[in-house]
C-alpha cells in the first residue's frame, strides 16, 4: 500500500489529505483570513491519519506544496513536511502550487491560468495546458489590459487572483472561475502519486520553498 500525506499551506487555506494508492482517504481543510496554519496543521495531520486508520509510520512519503505563495504558509508547511520525512525516514515530494490550483478544473482545450493573489494588482501565475503540463513560465505579474496578448487561445483564470483580474481583463476569450480560490491537498493526490512511482523526491536536508519574490521574506515595520 502506498500512503502519502499531502500538505498544502501556500495560501490562506490550510489543507491536508491522506491518499492510499492514488485514492483520497481523508481530507481536512480550512481557509481563514488570519493564517492559522501553525495552529491547524498538526491537528489536521493527526485527524486525517486517524481517519485513514493508520499511523505515521505507515506513510510511504510526505508531499508538500512548494510555492509560490505566502512566505509564512510555505515555511510552516515545508518545515513540517521535512520534519516528518526526517523522523520517519521517508521521501519528500514537492508539488508546484500553481499546478495544484490548475487541477481544480478540467478543460478540453485552451489554457489554464492559475493565479495567486500577491497584493495590489500583482499575481503569481503560470500557464498550463489541458493535461496540467506547464507551458508558460512561473512569474510575478502586474496585471494590465494587455497582459495575455501573447496567448490567443481561450484562457481559464482560476485562483484567488482571478477575481481581481476580472476587473481588468475584458477579452471574450477570457473565462473566470473566481469561486475556486485556493489550492487543496485533494488536488495533490494524483500529482504526488505520480511523483512517488517515478521516484521524484527532494533532498530533505536542503529543500527550500519556492518563494518566487524576495520581498516575501520581509517583515512589517
Amino acid at each position: 500500500m502506498i500512503y502519502i500525506l499531502n500538505i498544502e499551506t501556500a495560501t490562506k487555506q490550510c489543507s491536508v489529505s491522506v491518499s492510499k494508492n492514488n485514492e483520497l482517504v481523508a481530507l481536512r481543510e480550512l481557509a481563514e483570513e488570519n493564517f492559522n496554519h501553525a495552529e491547524k496543521l498538526h491537528v489536521f495531520i493527526a485527524e486525517v491519519v486517524a481517519e485513514a486508520k493508520i499511523s505515521l509510520t505507515d506513510l510511504s512519503a510526505v508531499a508538500v506544496s512548494k510555492g509560490p505563495g505566502s512566505y509564512t504558509g510555505l515555511r510552516i508547511g515545508v518545515s513540517t513536511a521535512k520534519g516528518l520525512c526526517y523522523a520517519l525516514n521517508i521521501p519528500l515530494i514537492a508539488i508546484d502550487t500553481l499546478q495544484i490550483i490548475a487541477k481544480h478544473i478540467k478543460i478540453s482545450d485552451g489554457v489554464i491560468q492559475p493565479m495567486i493573489d500577491a497584493r495590489r494588482m500583482e499575481v503569481f501565475t503560470a500557464s498550463f495546458n489541458n493535461n496540467y503540463q506547464m507551458i508558460g513560465e512561473t512569474k510575478a505579474l502586474i496585471l494590465e489590459e494587455n497582459s495575455f496578448d501573447d496567448i490567443q487561445d481561450v484562457i481559464h483564470f482560476i485562483g484567488d487572483g482571478a477575481e481581481k483580474s476580472e476587473t481588468i481583463l475584458k477579452d471574450e476569450r477570457f473565462v473566470f472561475h473566481s469561486e475556486l480560490k485556493y489550492p487543496s491537498a485533494k488536488e495533490m493526490i494524483q500529482l504526488s502519486y505520480d511523483a512517488f512511482v517515478n521516484n521524484k523526491f527532494e533532498d530533505v536536508a536542503y529543500f527550500e520553498p519556492y518563494y518566487l519574490k524576495d520581498f516575501m521574506l520581509t517583515t512589517k515595520k
